[in-house]
């Protein structure tokens, strides 16, 4: 999608930190972080948010998913915990929409989120 930040973060014309990639998954570190490990994991292909999910899009969800866990270890939270967050929409705090799975660890994180 065209001015897409994270399509540009995908296809490497916006700088990103890299931390894990997968056919259909890219991995990086959030510009404000909200704990000490904060990951977004996002399809390669644009999808606006959670909402747009059907069943066609299960291979993609998985493994975004299965990129989520392989980063909570490699940053070291997944045995202590770490929380998953998908956002929907400007009132729950989404900025950018593209599809993309928040890593939250490294720290007790109370509840509600934030």
């Amino acid at each position: 999608m065209d001015g897409c930040t994270f399509c540009r973060i995908v296809e490497g014309t916006l700088p990103s930190t890299e931390v894990a990639s997968t056919p259909r998954t890219y991995a990086f570190r959030d510009l404000v972080p909200r704990a000490p490990v904060h990951v977004l994991v996002v399809p390669r292909t644009h999808i606006t948010d959670a909402s747009e999910l059907t069943t066609e899009h299960g291979d993609i969800l998985a493994e975004m998913l299965t990129t989520a866990r392989s980063v909570a270890e490699a940053e070291g939270v997944a045995r202590s915990g770490y929380r998953l967050v998908f956002n929907v929409g400007t009132d729950a705090g989404m900025s950018v929409p593209h599809l993309h799975l928040h890593i939250l660890g490294g720290r007790r994180l109370g509840w509600p989120p934030g």
